[in-house]
């Protein structure tokens, strides 16, 4: 290869690795720009009377003992808490053998484990239990698509679906909240390519 040859292949070289470069800093401004957009400004629905609360499975980031504290503001007589921990896990454990004459507490693991099964699970008592309104607890990030998946699942059963994101500050790197955010918008491209539940 002559010296001419040699750096033409350096310049193409270059230009693909600043070209590559461009690239990413798209992407990651894009997932940065949409994530923060929708998923750390995901609202929370107004609170009114519900049939249950329904907390979700994932970090124990006080979730339970927030959707507990709202049922005992008056806002439901029961709790279902999603547990896919197994019998070893010490919140659940306390969580689960809560005692409250006014409200009854149920903990019922999801199958399967994911967001649908959880909503698979909320029908199912939904329809034993006469529900029409639910009130979804979870962490903001995943607002918008617990609300996708518990409406595809439970709009054909005349339930309404409020939800209200668990009061917590979230200090995390930000390689942490591109892969969050790169996250939530893939799994709802994935649960809008599902139509059934």
């Amino acid at each position: 290869m002559t010296g001419v040859e040699g750096n033409a292949v350096w310049r193409g070289a270059r230009r693909s690795a600043v070209l590559a470069t461009g690239l990413v800093t798209v992407a990651i401004a894009l997932n940065s720009a949409i994530g923060y957009t929708v998923y750390s400004n995901a609202a929370d629905s107004v609170l009114s009377r519900v049939d249950a609360v329904v907390v979700l499975g994932g970090e124990h980031d006080g979730r339970e003992a927030y959707g507990l504290g709202l049922a005992q503001r008056g806002l439901a007589s029961t709790v279902l808490l999603s547990n896919p921990y197994g019998p070893t896990d010490p919140v659940m454990k306390r969580m689960c053998l809560h005692r409250n004459d006014a409200i009854e507490v149920i903990c019922s693991r999801p199958d399967p484990l994911t967001t649908r099964g959880e909503a698979m699970m909320t029908r199912r008592l939904a329809r034993e239990r006469n529900w029409h309104k639910i009130l979804i607890v979870t962490w903001r990030y995943h607002l918008p698509r617990a609300r996708l998946v518990f409406h595809q699942c439970l709009s054909g059963e005349g339930v309404s679906i409020a939800a209200k994101a668990t009061p917590r500050q979230y200090v995390l790197p930000v390689w942490y909240w591109q892969y969050i955010y790169l996250y939530q918008s893939t799994a709802i491209a994935k649960a809008l390519s599902i139509d059934r539940c």
